[in-house]
């Protein structure tokens, strides 16, 4: 059975989602390659590692930089849920590239269902094509970039973030611009506190704002 949290910070979302499936002593890879170009505090990742941590998960840090593609299969198959981080959704598509990680993660979540659990960058990625987000990173920041081609975990593409001050002037003055073009993928637009909940192909929108009240 696959099952897909795509969120824009799971921080803001981490105990609704622990709702929907048992997250108690589960094992959970946290994968913050998408990170590591990333400068300044980085409070976020640790809110978003620390939020993991409080609603059950038993989690391990790891990276896929550097590592190769029978490691992935060897290291990976002993936790139950994958978590990859906010950060540059290009660097980390072309450590994906570069490494076979694409196959790898295909493999785990549709095949041995793993649960999927992307933040950010860990999200759009998840989706058939990074290109309509192009305005959100910095793609100088991955050289060795060879297209856009995403994971297809699902088949459309998430803009997070959207509404938050923040992102607000990446997303204005024409930033959308990549976003429309021939054969576009579907899009879903995100808030903070909203997450896209997949589960065999089914798909709900969630707003942990309306479900409270």
């Amino acid at each position: 059975m696959e099952q897909l949290f795509l969120t824009s910070s799971v921080s803001e979302v981490a105990q609704d989602i622990a709702k929907r499936i048992t997250t108690r002593n589960k094992k959970l890879v946290f994968i913050d390659t998408a990170a590591e170009v990333e400068k300044g505090d980085k409070e976020w990742l640790r809110n978003d590692r620390k939020s993991l941590v409080e609603i059950g998960f038993l989690v391990t840090d790891y990276t896929i930089t550097n590592k190769a593609k029978d490691e992935f299969v060897k290291d990976l198959n002993f936790f139950d849920a994958i978590y990859l981080s906010g950060g540059n959704t290009f660097y980390l598509l072309q450590q994906a590239q570069l490494s076979g990680f694409t196959e790898v993660i295909r493999e785990l979540v549709i095949d041995k269902g793993k649960i999927y659990i992307g933040s950010s960058a860990g999200t759009i990625i998840a989706g058939p094509d990074i290109y309509p987000t192009y305005r959100l990173d910095n793609a100088e920041l991955a050289p060795k970039l060879n297209g856009y081609k995403g994971f297809s975990l699902v088949n459309f593409c998430i803009f997070p973030h959207w509404g938050s001050e923040h992102f607000r002037g990446l997303y204005l003055n024409k930033r959308l611009e990549h976003a429309y073009y021939d054969k576009q993928v579907p899009l879903v637009a995100l808030t903070d506190s909203q997450y896209v909940w997949m589960k065999d192909k089914l798909m709900e929108i969630i707003d942990v704002r309306v479900e409270a009240k």
